[in-house]
């Protein structure tokens, strides 16, 4: 399960646990906490949040296949938050981090009652999901630590299609403009993305006279 399946996994337990009939914004913050946290506990910033004190069973894992549950319209309107958070990065896909960016204007519930006893702020909270930004190399040290594979993003930006094949970006971006490479275009943006499989398509093998340099 990734970061975001964990989190939206255990949001869904623990509102069944607590008998609630929707998923509220306090669920889908505990299970983003419990997808980041490291036995039990969460550092963030300068902070560290105990998942006990908050009565998390933080040892408990849900299954994958949880059965779905309503939202409720806080819930939708910070999920929505999160999206336009991944958009305005230029990112296809929300992740824990921009759920976690999404609560911090909130000043209800769990998040306000972090704020009072942690003396967060929206910046600095802010501040600190940025510093843990989840990117490959760290994906693969994760990976190298707990044994668990590495998973890679099917699309790319131009920048890491470029990074992949070892060559200049202007030079991706330039296979992109001569369809040399095949791209796409997030709806309503800017931002292009290639998708993984295609980089093969402009490697051609060399010819049997050739020597490579």
């Amino acid at each position: 399960m990734n970061k975001v399946a964990v989190a939206t996994a255990f949001a869904i337990y623990t509102a069944k646990q607590s008998g609630s009939l929707e998923v509220t914004p306090d669920h889908i913050l505990l299970g983003c906490l419990r997808a980041i946290s490291r036995f039990g506990v969460v550092t963030l910033g300068a902070w560290s949040i105990d998942l006990e004190e908050l009565g998390v069973d933080w040892v408990h894992q849900p299954e994958n296949h949880a059965p779905k549950v309503a939202y409720s319209q806080e819930s939708v309107e910070l999920l929505d938050r999160a999206a336009q958070i991944s958009n305005s990065m230029g990112e296809a896909t929300v992740s824990v981090n921009h759920l976690l960016a999404a609560f911090a204007r909130e000043e209800r519930g769990l998040m306000g009652a972090l704020k009072g006893s942690h003396g967060i702020t929206s910046a600095s909270w802010r501040a600190a999901v940025a510093r843990i930004e989840w990117n490959e190399s760290s994906a693969a040290e994760h990976a190298r630590v707990t044994g668990e594979p590495k998973v890679l993003r099917e699309y790319l930006t131009p920048d890491e299609a470029a990074e992949a094949l070892g060559i200049h970006v202007q030079t991706m971006r330039a296979y992109i403009r001569s369809e040399r490479l095949p791209a796409f275009r997030l709806a309503g943006e800017r931002a292009i993305r290639i998708l993984r499989s295609d980089l093969a398509r402009v490697l051609e093998p060399l010819g049997g006279d050739r020597k490579e340099t």
